[in-house]
């Protein structure tokens, strides 16, 4: 290895010495440099040489060509300073050397992870920009290794294309993907862009040469002008004579015919290459898309008919998939843009006509997703329309909106496609423009169905009866807190404790004010633990309920409910340690009476849960702080007793 080495930074004298004497470093640089490289030599000389060894070395190299630069245009502009002529100065070895270096750096890395396709496109970029002759044989290796990558064919194809100007190669490497790779999408859609690119180039190049005018690229200012200029010709009269006049005629006539050419050149190439993607790929929604929005982008002919059969294709193919029809329909409001329609009336009716679409489309496509994406579409049309979802001073046409939406609601609810996010989506709705009685009904209306169990409509039920309630006064009277508690018991007696976690913490928040409910709502609490059992971790109603007893009554009532919770059947450790959490801080003042309360809970703790490592370890923990050795003692040792020795890894009493 040293000898490899060696042989390596002695190959690199001659570009020292040339960097010495020109004086672009001094020796005790080049001394660093030497040292650094043979640093980088050795790691790459290693068994296994690691990719980061090949980037630390290629950066480092990079930045020191960088700086050669850099002091070379500082040596000479400070020779034009003195007063010397500037002359042109031969290049010697010092200005070849880092980027063949940087090469084989680049060419050894490559070999060792040939699977690395971001270093090889890091190996391309490099010879792209220094320009040096061995891009195409770079480029034939990764296409050897990977010729399953479309990404590499396209970039091929692209430097082929605009930097060698060689577009029978870069066809020809299109052409050679397609055949490796007909599966995706890109290679179709930029060889197309490649083709039509060139054809306008060639259009370009009639018109610099005045045979021919326009381009292929649909430019809509040009549009819009030359409609102008048609509905206003008369102004645009020659004064000159008839002939001249015919002859004009002529020539625009011959031009036209030119740019016919053109156009249906390009119109045949988009049917051949449309022809072949939907062959290799019929499954493919987004790519008709995106050659729908070449076509819409270019000038070419017959291009309504090309239009009407990619549309027609489209549904034939796709009329069973909702994101069809909701693409087709938000077509109709984009072709009002690219028209240039922006009155209030013409936007109207093109919102109306997607309407119909999404209408064809729930009779066609009757599922959750479809009228999801329906109800999308209009609230996004009524937020376009207010400029704020949350204003309602609405125009008339935004109430319209208003209305489908409640309809389309409907609509899925007879149909059966109510979902459970719609059916949030509907009462939301309700709620959010004011209408809280219809709110209600609704949401009485589903909890009868198929979806009485589910928890996040149970939370918008009774968000909408609290605000039904409290809209004409914060405190609700004893009829509507026993009509709201009902409500509560009924959904939190059905559902488990972890299913109506946010239901349990609506109702001590909502009663937490009101004694006798909140006495009521603690023995359903007490219930529904001794039914289900109180958890082991994450949401804990017994916990909860006591921090919120803590809170509001102090600690001598919460003492008290935690013992009527501990008193069942299996309480659960996250009470055991909320409890313990609560005696030990006190405990920590010096509350001789907590120590002894948090010593029980302990004890009772570890009579169930007597394989659980945290709980021994905060026992010894409390016992190092507040007992004494003997009792830290005590629990160590019982602590191995029970968990097996190896199990325990907290202090021994050795270094107490």
């Amino acid at each position: 290895m040293a000898d490899v080495v060696q042989y390596r930074l002695e190959r690199m004298v001659g570009e020292l010495d040339d960097l010495e004497s020109r004086g672009i470093f001094t020796r005790r640089e080049i001394a660093e440099i030497v040292k650094q490289r043979r640093k980088f030599e050795y790691r790459l000389k290693r068994p296994s040489p690691l990719k980061q060894d090949f980037i630390a070395y290629i950066d480092y190299e990079t930045q020191l060509d960088a700086l050669r630069r850099l002091r070379k245009k500082a040596a000479t502009r400070e020779l034009l300073r003195q007063g010397k002529k500037k002359t042109k100065t031969r290049k010697s070895v010092s200005d070849f050397a880092p980027v063949s270096r940087i090469m084989e750096i680049y060419r050894l890395a490559v070999m060792r992870y040939k699977g690395d396709v971001e270093l090889w496109f890091r190996y391309l970029e490099f010879c792209r920009q220094r320009k040096n002759g061995r891009m195409k044989k770079v480029l034939a290796q990764v296409i050897r290794f990977h010729p399953k990558l479309p990404g590499v064919w396209i970039y091929a194809a692209a430097w082929e294309f605009d930097h060698n100007l060689n577009v029978a190669a870069a066809r020809a490497l299109m052409q050679s993907g397609l055949r490796m790779c007909p599966n995706s999408e890109d290679l179709w859609v930029e060889y197309l862009r490649m083709e039509l690119t060139y054809l306008n180039k060639l259009k370009a190049r009639k018109v610099a040469l005045g045979e021919d005018k326009g381009t292929l690229v649909r430019d809509k200012k040009d549009a819009d002008e030359k409609q102008w200029k048609e509905e206003n010709k008369d102004l645009f009269m020659s004064l000159d004579d008839e002939d001249k006049e015919n002859n004009d005629h002529v020539s625009d006539e011959e031009s036209e015919k030119k740019s016919d050419l053109f156009s249906e050149h390009a119109s045949g190439l988009l049917k051949t290459v449309y022809s072949g993607a939907i062959q290799a790929l019929p499954s493919s929604f987004s790519l008709r898309k995106q050659f729908l929005e070449i076509l819409e982008s270019i000038e070419v002919a017959d291009s309504e008919e090309l239009r009407s059969e990619i549309l027609r294709d489209m549904k034939r193919d796709f009329s069973a998939d909702p994101e069809y029809w909701d693409w087709l329909a938000r077509l109709e409001m984009s072709d009002a843009s690219i028209t240039g329609e922006k009155n209030e009336d013409a936007m109207h009716s093109r919102l109306q006509k997607a309407v119909q679409v999404y209408e064809e489309a729930i009779e066609a496509v009757p599922s959750a997703t479809m009228f999801k994406l329906y109800i999308n579409f209009l609230l996004d049309a009524i937020a376009s329309e207010r400029g704020e979802v949350e204003a309602f001073n609405l125009s008339d046409h935004a109430s319209s909106y208003i209305s489908d939406i409640l309809k389309v609601y409907e609509k899925a609810e007879t149909t059966g496609c109510l979902t459970e996010e719609l059916a949030c989506q509907c009462i939301a709705f309700y709620t959010q423009l004011g209408r809280l009685e219809e709110a209600k009904e609704v949401a009485e209306n589903l909890y009868s169905g198929k979806l009485s169990d589910s928890v996040q409509l149970w939370l918008l039920r009774v968000s909408v009866e609290i605000r039904c309630i409290t809209k004409d006064s914060l405190s609700p009277s004893k009829a509507d807190a026993l009509s709201i508690f009902e409500l509560f018991k009924t959904v939190l007696t059905k559902m488990s404790i972890s299913e109506a976690e946010s239901l349990w913490i609506m109702a001590l928040k909502f009663f937490a004010n009101q004694e006798k409910s909140f006495e009521k709502l603690i023995e359903l609490s007490l219930k529904a633990v001794a039914k289900y059992g109180g958890s082991e971790n994450g949401f804990s109603l017994s916990s909860a309920v006591v921090n919120f007893i803590l809170q509001k009554d102090g600690l001598k009532h919460a003492r008290e409910v935690y013992k009527r919770f501990l008193a069942l059947p299996h309480p659960g450790l996250a009470l055991y340690k909320n409890c313990i959490e609560l005696e030990s801080n006190l405990a920590s003042l010096g509350n001789e009476d907590s120590l002894v309360k948090t010593r029980k809970l302990y004890e009772a703790a570890l009579a169930t849960y007597d394989q659980d490592t945290s709980l021994w370890k905060d026992y010894h923990s409390l016992e190092t702080k507040l007992g004494t050795s003997e009792t830290a003692a005590a629990i160590y040792w019982r602590a191995r007793k029970f968990l097996k020795d190896s199990a325990v890894d907290f202090t021994s009493p050795d270094q107490l």
